[in-house]
């Protein structure tokens, strides 16, 4: 199942799945198909910038394609689905990456027994570090599920998780990238106002981040305990902890993700 894939949809998300992909070679270019709704211009940028196929006709994009690839916001959801529904057939796979609409919602908006599996990756698959959760439908089978899983792990890692827990997901590991590049642009802010310029406090920042997942990875002990190898009492680091948990920095945290899965609940309640 790797003749053909198409993309309906070339934003930012399509782009970071067609960067690891490539990188990873799961499949070569010339067999990679990408339209969008109307934004010719950037239909032209991807062909540039990695030799794809871009193409305006849908029907002609999705015809004889192993994986379709929808990459929409959820709101344009719908219009995407309607727009290939007709030329779509029941050996072919529908992989949507569309955030809160459920498996069940896109197989009623095809209107006919097509596997469909629903991922939610991260554009760190641009990097090859995306962590993408991934579920079935109800008529995807084993060998469906394995070829999105070996899809998204060429781009990170890929879990397969209930789909009961894809909002969760969504909050966590979809929109988690923000919120660290957040925290880095505050830790970078503080750095530059100190003193420090700009370059030297992003490398240091950035490395810091890439060394704290990096043991988060591979040494085997929980957050809760690397925090307390670095906290010497009366040190730097617990007189900063101290200010953060001053300013409810662990309930910020929390109540950001409950936001963003209760958002990611309402945008599949809308189709």
């Amino acid at each position: 199942m790797r003749e053909k894939m198409a993309f309906i949809g070339a934003g930012s998300m399509a782009e970071s799945i067609l960067t690891g992909i490539l990188n990873s070679g799961f499949l070569p270019k010339e067999q990679i198909y990408v339209t969008n709704k109307s934004d010719k211009e950037r239909l032209t940028f991807l062909k540039k910038q990695y030799a794809v196929q871009n193409i305006d006709n849908k029907e002609k994009a999705v015809d004889g394609a192993n994986i379709i690839v929808i990459a929409v916001k959820p709101y344009d959801l719908e219009a995407a689905v309607a727009s290939i529904r007709d030329h779509l057939t029941a050996d072919q796979l529908l992989i949507s990456v569309a955030a809160g609409v459920s498996t069940d919602t896109i197989s009623q908006l095809i209107g006919k027994a097509m596997p469909v599996i629903r991922a939610m990756p991260n554009t760190s698959s641009a990097a090859g570090q995306s962590a993408t959760a991934v579920t079935r439908g109800e008529f995807a089978t084993d060998e469906h599920l394995q070829t999105a899983m070996d899809l998204f792990n060429t781009i990170g890692t890929a879990t397969e998780v209930d789909e009961a827990d894809m909002h969760t997901v969504t909050a966590i590991s979809g929109s988690g990238p923000a919120y660290v590049y957040y925290l880095v642009e505050a830790m970078e802010s503080a750095a530059v106002e100190a003193g420090l310029d700009q370059d030297t406090a992003h490398n240091l920042i950035t490395q810091t981040i890439v060394g704290a997942g990096e043991m988060l990875k591979t040494s085997g002990l929980n957050p809760n305990k690397l925090r307390e190898n670095i906290t010497s009492p009366g040190g730097t680091t617990q007189a900063g902890l101290e200010m953060l948990s001053s300013h409810n920095f662990q309930e910020a945290v929390v109540t950001c993700v409950e936001r963003a899965r209760e958002r990611s609940i309402e945008l599949g309640k809308k189709l």
